[in-house]
């Protein structure tokens, strides 16, 4: 994910004799939500030099990552190390001017902020970001770039002062540093990787020289590292302890699973869905969108059902508080996906408004986003009920657990074979079993029951969800 440049708010000019002093780099706040957040990984070394608009850091969040540019050009040192877990607007290091004095290390504890307002700084004018890319003005006298392209230059070793730009208004794009690392001589030394390979290999204990990279350019990938990590390690390997760090969204999510059944009375219902109609629909669907690149999954036709049955029930579309049950006028459907890293859930804004295509399209950006790592904070805001989907991999039944504050949440389950009597007639049918986990405090058991038999109607009767 990429980041918009960091900005930080303007410093009163210092009159003749006070010291002048260097420009803070925040941990910059993603989001109304964030709550912390981590240098996972400093792109300028301690003691380099940087560039206005270079990248600086990467940011890891609970939910997102993203990559931080230099407001200003100068010498870069480190307050803080990688992956120590800061508050948004701590200050994390400082940029020197050329005429500056930098000194050879920052006191630990963050007493050099002591020198700057830096409390301040942190409370009133914590910067906020987007999780877009902002391209530069012209007038900058900068090169017109997205950071990713930037980043992808400097691990391909790409001049991009001398690419051509193909985006809009001739901003150079990722693509354009691909396609220039494709004709230039390969380069001799290790080869170049990205930052969420670097942080799998350091979890996984995967020497990156020894990882051949299938990505342009030689690009070493996540996936080349995960396939390096299945190599059978050495005999004399065999039977050590790793160690991996409990941090980031892995962090998150342990945190946040035990305090949601710690704060919450939640039980679990199955029941079965008779799937062949909705097996043949899927089908038919799949051939007559096929041009336009459509490709609806079963999960899609779950979330449609799920989004017209919480009209009928709101109260399962609610947030139990401790004076008041809240129901939320509008219905966002989060949708569970599982990432190496741990588990993300983007959301489905205002899915009782949109169609079964509309779900199916926007349900794969956000599952290409989430496996990219281009998710924005909105994409993650704001789900009022989650779907979890454990049916690819052979599930017949689970207990997922709520995504609090919600009061509910979908497991879905592989279609399987079973038998249903006609009469005397044995018949051969698809089913599929629903696994619905419940707040107990927002609603009963019967309400709950309702709704799961809601969804059901809907998927045995699946021409519903196309009107």
């Amino acid at each position: 994910m990429n980041g918009a440049p960091l900005r930080r708010r303007p410093s009163a000019k210092p009159t003749e004799g006070e010291l002048k002093l260097p420009k803070e780099i925040y941990l910059v706040k993603v989001g109304m939500n964030m709550t912390e957040g981590v240098v996972e990984e400093w792109y300028v070394a301690d003691g380099a030099s940087v560039n206005a608009g270079d990248m600086l850091y990467r940011l890891e969040t609970e939910k997102v990552n993203l990559d931080v540019d230099a407001e200003t050009s100068g010498v870069v040192k480190h307050l803080v190390e990688e992956g120590v877990t800061m508050n948004p607007g701590d200050v994390v290091g400082y940029i020197y001017a050329a005429d500056e004095p930098v000194p050879d290390a920052l006191p630990a504890g963050g007493a050099a902020a002591a020198t700057v307002d830096a409390a301040d700084a942190a409370a009133a004018d914590a910067p906020t970001v987007a999780a877009s890319a902002v391209g530069p003005s012209p007038a900058d006298g900068r090169i017109l770039s997205s950071p990713a392209a930037r980043r992808l230059a400097g691990e391909l070793n790409v001049d991009i002062a001398g690419l051509i730009g193909s985006g809009p208004g001739g901003r150079i794009v990722e693509a354009d540093v691909q396609a220039a690392a494709a004709v230039q001589p390969k380069p001799s030394g290790p080869a170049p990787s990205s930052p969420m390979a670097r942080r799998l290999a350091r979890e996984l204990g995967v020497d990156l020289a020894q990882v051949y990279g299938t990505g342009p350019g030689g690009r070493i990938t996540k996936e080349d590292v995960e396939a390096a990590a299945k190599t059978p390690a050495p005999a004399f390997e065999r039977g050590e302890d790793k160690t991996i760090p409990v941090r980031g969204m892995r962090k998150t999510i342990a945190k946040r699973m035990l305090e949601s059944l710690q704060s919450s009375a939640q039980l679990t219902m199955d029941m079965d869905v008779n799937m062949d109609d909705a097996v043949k629909l899927r089908s038919q669907l799949i051939d007559e969108w096929q041009a336009e690149g459509v490709r609806p999954t079963y999960t899609d036709l779950v979330v449609r059902a799920v989004a017209k049955a919480l009209q009928q029930h709101p109260r399962m579309n609610s947030q139990f508080n401790d004076a008041e049950i809240v129901l939320r006028g509008d219905i966002h459907v989060g949708m569970a996906v599982a990432l190496e890293e741990g588990l993300i859930v983007p959301v489905v804004r205002h899915a009782d408004q949109l169609g079964l295509k509309e779900i199916a399209q926007e349900s794969s950006r956000l599952a290409e986003a989430a496996r990219n790592g281009a998710l924005t904070p909105d994409d993650l805001h704001d789900g009022t009920f989650t779907v979890s989907a454990l049916g690819m991999f052979g599930v017949d039944a689970f207990t997922p657990i709520i995504n609090a504050p919600q009061s509910g949440i979908l497991g879905v389950n592989r279609i399987r074979e079973a038998v249903q009597w006609v009469g005397e007639r044995p018949v051969k049918t698809q089913v599929m079993r629903l696994s619905l986990t419940w707040d107990h405090r927002a609603l009963d058991g019967a309400p709950a029951a309702q709704f799961l038999a809601s969804v059901r109607d809907l998927l045995e009767a699946p021409y519903r969800l196309l009107v």
